[in-house]
């Protein structure tokens, strides 16, 4: 049998902890690493270059959808899952828009998430029964891999994405800039041109768009995460 080795990505530790007691149950997955941000997934992919990572969408600093984006320019073959609380039709078609093959809500069997990654492996996709069903009343090309659903999602750049999910997550431009690593004067930099692209001039505009898009998820989503 085929040893598939698998990255998790999720910052809820006792949540991790449990999807790792669930796959170590199968004798040919190997974790081998977890993520607690989606920078975390895409440095530690890049290290261990693994068959399938477990995505979770609402992770701080970078969420599982630009992560999965920015992952897979690296590693074109890994196989994106995206772990959810939720089966909102705006998070399904960013995932598939950004290249994942599968889609899981978090109160998925164990049977379900083995079968998630063996069937990605396979070079198939798999989706939650309640996120196929949902799919079925849209664009069930998506699944076929022809295209997605339609994305209302302005041509915003990787770093442009950082800088709104922690403008929408409310850090100050001198946190934003140690976070990622540039000047202050970037930072305003990249808010200036959001807003232009966005057609968006203050940042609780910014913060629905970011909310509306999946960026980030609002206060009541988290509350049931």
């Amino acid at each position: 049998m085929k040893t598939i080795t698998i990255l998790l990505a999720e910052d809820h530790t006792i949540v991790r902890k449990g999807i790792r007691m669930m796959l170590e149950m199968e004798k040919n997955f190997i974790i081998v690493g977890e993520a607690t941000d989606g920078h975390d997934a895409v440095r530690l992919a890049c290290v261990h270059k693994p068959d399938v990572v477990l995505m979770d969408i609402a992770m701080p600093d970078l969420n599982g959808l630009e992560a999965t984006r920015q992952l897979l320019k690296h590693l074109p073959q890994t196989k994106i899952i995206m772990l959810s609380a939720h089966n909102d039709d705006n998070y399904i078609s960013k995932a598939i828009d950004n290249g994942a093959v599968g889609y899981l809500l978090k109160q998925s069997s164990v049977q379900d998430v083995c079968r998630a990654v063996n069937k990605v492996m396979q070079g198939q996709k798999f989706f939650s029964a309640a996120i196929m069903k949902r799919l079925q009343h849209f664009n069930i090309a998506a699944l076929e891999g022809r295209q997605g659903f339609t994305s209302h999602v302005a041509p915003l750049t990787s770093r442009e994405m950082e800088v709104l999910q922690q403008v929408a997550e409310g850090a100050p431009n001198k946190q934003i800039a140690a976070d990622l690593k540039i000047s202050i004067k970037t930072v305003e930099k990249h808010r200036c041109s959001l807003m232009k692209k966005l057609n968006i001039h203050d940042t609780a505009g910014l913060t629905r768009y970011a909310i509306e898009e999946g960026v980030i998820e609002s206060s009541t989503q988290r509350t049931i995460t």
